[in-house]
């Protein structure tokens, strides 16, 4: 009786036809993999993988509707087994630990060699957490950057919130800060409206002095 070798069984969920039709061909070719099942949107993987049965899933962030963050969360919960990978065109803090926070255990960048997303679902499926070396870095540059006063957790201010809040006090203006954490600038101003808003004060004076403790001049 001839030796059947263990397939790793692959979901892909992707809104791009031609980036879809390309992990497809990848994982049909692939000696390791076989194709589980493909969806187009998040909302197609929610009711689709009620019958099919993925090991790990390759998932894009920008997907119309529910997108590819929330989509992982869903299934996490009805699917705790399933390993997901992110596989998207964004580097930002925010979507890269919103993604892990999620319960995405890899995040690669689809710019990212044919022979490294095969090596980075064997790497996933082993118990390891396969990220690009972009992504990596910035994982690691999080935990070496400086957080702001203690006081500013009394306010139930968000990561990003005390980021921000931080760059603030070392006189970042709004564009810089976008820049530095390449965010938008209305998203930078939606976070500063939040944390005015937690923090109930009107000004980044204000802010300012109830977080830090810096006097007015």
């Amino acid at each position: 009786m001839p030796y059947l070798r263990h397939m790793i069984r692959v979901g892909i969920v992707e809104d791009d036809k031609d980036i879809r039709e390309g992990l497809s061909l990848i994982i049909k070719n692939s000696d390791e993999f076989t194709l589980d099942s493909v969806y187009s949107s998040g909302t197609e993987a929610l009711v689709g993988m009620d019958t099919s049965a993925p090991q790990v899933v390759i998932m894009d962030i920008g997907l119309p509707g529910i997108n590819g963050i929330e989509c992982v969360k869903k299934l996490k919960e009805k699917h705790p087994d399933t390993l997901f990978m992110m596989c998207t065109v964004f580097e930002d803090d925010e979507n890269i630990f919103d993604s892990l926070k999620a319960g995405a255990t890899g995040y690669i960048l689809k710019k990212m060699p044919t022979a490294k997303i095969l090596e980075s679902l064997t790497d996933l499926y082993n118990g390891g957490s396969p990220m690009s070396s972009q992504i990596a870095r910035k994982v690691i540059q999080s935990f070496n950057s400086v957080k702001p006063s203690s006081k500013a957790d009394d306010y139930g201010l968000s990561e990003r919130e005390k980021e921000i809040l931080e760059l603030l006090s070392h006189g970042f203006q709004y564009k810089q800060i976008a820049d530095k954490l390449q965010l938008s600038i209305e998203t930078v101003r939606t976070h500063i409206r939040n944390t005015y808003k937690k923090l109930q004060v009107q000004s980044r004076t204000d802010a300012l002095n109830k977080t830090f403790g810096r006097t007015t001049t």
